[in-house]
């Protein structure tokens, strides 16, 4: 265990203000990867690869005692919200936030590269060190290991966290098997025939026809899905009209599903468009629907997981360490954990209330104490062959 004193954690709180501060939409992190680059040049890495996946960084430093190949992984870019936070270190761009926590991803991992590097002898095996850009779907996972990113040295086995509003400062949340849900989404458009809305008759409406599909493909879940699978439909884009008193010609929306199940996440493009078709046919509309694959699930290895329970007791004590329900969010470090056994764990930063909003709000922020957490954690799993 790493004794508190021993917890950088004024330099924690830096680098993680300097990331907020500064913060980059996906796949285009190019000064968030020059400041990671520089800090990992300063360590005598065995090797420092750049422009992994177009930004991502990996650095490999090699141990002194036998044992796996370990990766362990840190997000790197923000999102597009503007920031409504009064704080000293509030995003200096408009239109740019961490409102997920990468910031202090970036600096958990940074630290804890620093750390272990200088504790070299003590490592069993050898660490990769993955900065991945584009988590925020754009599956930059997926383009670091299309760019080799679990080779050379051939990974064995992957950690990473997340930040966790739900769960207090203090406490890390495990879970074995699946953890975060798959993430696709959907595009369509409804084409009918505008005209005046005081005479519908004349008209085929696409609103109305839109209006009876997203009540109606609720039922998927509600009378298709078995209540043991998890599910999630979610209309969030409905576009149409520019005015109070016009029929348009067409209706356009966009929505996610999220599932657990891999039986029932194939299933549900089949069952969209089902009840898509018969909507259209029943008001007289045609329609484009076009089916996106996103990010799978989350499944943590149970071996792999077993690890973080065993190195969060000891680091952090038994009752911090909270058995959690699953989380309907999508990540995707789950492509590296469909390739490696991996463990992917929630740590937890809601202290006062200003570090009580949810994920992608405007007004996110965190207790920065959990960052110490994560240091621990990370440290303490590189060290653990």
């Amino acid at each position: 265990m790493i004794a508190s004193q021993e917890v950088p954690h004024d330099e924690l709180v830096r680098i993680r203000r300097h990331f907020h501060e500064n913060p980059e939409l996906s796949m285009v992190e190019h000064k968030t990867a020059a400041f990671i680059e520089a800090e990992l040049r300063k360590l005598n890495l065995d090797d420092l690869r750049t422009g992994i996946g177009q930004t991502g960084i990996l650095g490999t430093l090699k141990g002194g005692k036998p044992g796996p190949v370990t990766l362990l992984r840190a997000d790197i870019d923000a999102l597009p919200i503007t920031e409504l936070n009064d704080v000293p270190y509030k995003s200096k761009h408009d239109g740019m936030m961490h409102a997920c926590g990468h910031d202090g991803h970036i600096a958990i991992l940074l630290c804890a590269t620093r750390e272990l590097a200088r504790r070299r002898a003590e490592i069993p095996g050898t660490l990769v060190f993955c900065f991945q850009p584009g988590e925020e779907g754009h599956a930059g996972n997926k383009l670091m290991i299309e760019d080799g990113a679990l080779d050379n040295p051939h990974v064995d086995r992957t950690f990473a966290l997340h930040l966790y509003s739900g769960l207090e400062v203090g406490n890390i949340g495990v879970r074995d098997g699946a953890f975060f849900a798959s993430s696709d989404e959907f595009h369509l458009t409804l084409r009918g025939k505008g005209g005046h809305g005081a005479m519908p008759d004349k008209a085929i409406d696409p609103i109305a026809a839109g209006s009876y599909f997203v009540t109606m493909v609720q039922s998927i879940v509600s009378r298709e899905i078995a209540p043991k699978d998890p599910a999630v439909f979610t209309v969030g884009k409905f576009h149409s009209g520019s005015t109070f008193n016009v029929i348009p010609d067409e209706a356009h929306m966009e929505g996610t599903i999220r599932s657990f199940d891999a039986d029932v996440r194939a299933s549900m493009p089949e069952r969209i468009e089902r009840i898509l078709r018969g909507v259209c046919d029943a008001t007289r509309i045609d329609y484009e629907f076009k089916y996106r694959w996103g990010y799978p699930p989350t499944v943590n290895d149970i071996e792999t997981n077993e690890i973080v329970r065993e190195v969060a007791k000891r680091a952090l004590g038994p009752e911090n360490v909270v058995e959690h329900d699953i989380i309907m969010w999508a990540e995707d470090m789950s492509f590296m954990q469909k390739e490696r056994p991996g463990a992917y764990f929630v740590v937890g930063v809601r202290g006062a209330d200003s570090s009580s909003y949810a994920h992608h709000n405007a007004r996110f922020d965190i207790d920065e104490r959990a960052l110490d957490v994560g240091y621990k954690m990370m440290v303490e799993l590189g060290l653990r062959g």
